[in-house]
């Protein structure tokens, strides 16, 4: 089961994927450096973690669409999203920001270039089993949704403030 898959609904992850660096850099200049360090309640990331967890996980996708296409049944190693986050302390929005769009760039390459086989590629996920490379793409597309919407609400918060 992929838990990502429920946020694109009938959206192309392609079409979500591409559109997503845009949208961040939108909400980052409604929030401004001060708004976007600020978390938007105890315990929650702000929207400066937010955006390194993104850049941490274009690079895991980065790695796993290639191993995928690399390897044959390749297996997924995980990760544990709140181990990489204790270093976002030491980490700036914009740097963070700027290694997203520029490795999610890279990986929008690679994906435009992709052929039916390949996106069919089969690969194992430890926790949620058989997979292809395909289902990688939708959970980039669903995860950027989820954290989208995370964005845009603390961005709203500060608008209605």
């Amino acid at each position: 089961m992929n838990p990502y898959a429920s946020h694109l609904g009938q959206r192309d992850p392609v079409e979500v994927i591409a559109a997503t660096p845009g949208r961040v850099r939108e909400l980052a200049r409604t929030l401004g450096p001060d708004r976007a360090q600020q978390p938007p309640a105890p315990g929650k990331w702000s929207a400066r973690e937010i955006v390194c967890h993104l850049a941490d996980c274009e690079i895991v996708f980065a790695f796993r669409i290639r191993q995928a296409l690399a390897e044959d049944r390749h297996t997924i190693q995980p990760f544990d999203q709140d181990r990489f986050a204790r270093h976002y302390a030491a980490c700036g929005f914009d740097s963070a920001l700027a290694a997203f769009v520029a490795v999610r760039t890279w990986n929008q390459q690679l994906i435009g270039r992709l052929k039916a086989e390949e996106l069919a590629r089969p690969v194992t996920h430890p926790e949620r089993g058989e997979m292809t490379l395909r289902t990688i793409i939708e959970t980039m597309g669903g995860h950027d949704l989820n954290h989208l919407a995370q964005l845009e609400a603390i961005a709203s918060k500060y608008a209605a403030a």
